[in-house]
């Protein structure tokens, strides 16, 4: 018989994705999956050591849908799903809960499995808590073939090799500066100067109309396409990853390294100077030591041959701690 799993769902995109990709690889055969959708009031906001195993931070719509009878699994897709699934458990003590990122140290033993990346550096220790590289992600190899699909045509008269440039920006306190913009334009310029080809090139929210405007006049002249913040036409981003030969990613975002690691082809990750977070910077630095990466700064580069893909091993533990039920 399927066992029934709540996926529970925050409203920030990149937990969305996170517990999205997860559910990709979730076997149909032996999970029949629900989405629940929540939305929070005022109180969400409260540390988890006071919502503990409440509903409280939901709004009475999120309250309403979440009735008996109760799942036999939960996933938790953020802290601030946590204090949701502790309540289920709560009302059905026989559901196993598993969630993603870590929840702090109250009501670690109410879940049978809590996956947190090691980058954040979290110095608990039990036997419930896995330490992942990296996060999931949403890619799987049947999306990056129906955009390999959509886009090719778009990218055909490209000459090869095609690179992908893919730009994050402004970290929290942490801004992406001129100089740095400079940097990464400077060192994609040497690099197309060198073995040739094209660009595709992406740009953020956090990348800033000037850090943007630097990048794009320093790379004119480089055949090209481009899809900057603000674009409002079809997003290419998927299309950008299965088209590409290589990539070139800043390592500001943990979400667009991991994303670009799925693709098993050359990555090399940007990280300037005076920019990425001590936990960024610890991240990056895993991907160069494991060769799911490789440091832009310097000139060495391989395909990689294991691709990162933390959604289908989470997806795998999940399916494993059931079994026995």
């Amino acid at each position: 018989m399927k066992k029934t799993i709540w996926i529970l769902l925050d409203n920030r995109i990149g937990s969305r994705h996170q517990a999205e990709g997860i559910a990709n690889y979730l076997n149909n055969e032996e999970f029949n999956i629900v989405n629940k959708e929540l939305s929070y009031n005022v109180f969400a906001g409260l540390p988890n050591f006071i919502r503990s195993n409440t509903l409280l931070g939901l709004t009475a719509s999120s309250k309403e849908d979440l009735k008996a009878p109760f799942p036999d699994i939960v996933l938790s897709s953020s802290r601030r799903t946590a204090p949701v699934a502790r309540w289920i458990k709560k009302k059905h003590p026989t559901t196993k809960l598993f969630q993603l990122m870590h929840i702090g140290r109250f009501g670690i033993k109410d879940f049978t499995a809590i996956y947190t990346p090691e980058h954040d550096n979290y110095k608990f220790t039990a036997s419930n808590i896995k330490y992942t590289t990296g996060s999931p992600h949403f890619i799987t190899k049947e999306k990056l073939s129906e955009a390999y699909t959509t886009w090719q045509d778009k990218f055909k008269d490209l000459p090869k090799p095609i690179t992908a440039v893919i730009i994050g920006g402004a970290i929290k306190k942490h801004p992406f500066s001129l100089e740095n913009a400079k940097e990464l334009a400077d060192k994609v310029k040497t690099l197309k100067d060198k073995e040739g080809g094209s660009l595709l090139i992406t740009t953020s929210r956090r990348t800033g109309l000037e850090a943007q405007n630097l990048i794009m006049s320093e790379l004119e002249k480089i055949p090209h396409f481009a899809y900057l913040w603000g674009d409002t036409s079809p997003n290419p981003y998927l299309g950008f990853l299965a088209c590409a030969d290589d990539l070139i990613v800043t390592g500001d975002s943990v979400s667009m390294c991991c994303e670009a690691t799925s693709t098993g082809k050359p990555l090399r990750i940007f990280t300037g100077q005076n920019w990425l977070t001590k936990k960024h910077l610890r991240f990056v630095q895993t991907l160069f030591e494991k060769k799911y990466a490789f440091d832009f700064a310097e000139n060495t580069i391989q395909v990689t041959s294991n691709p990162l893909n933390i959604a289908k091993d989470i997806s795998e533990s999940i399916s494993s701690a059931c079994k026995d039920d």
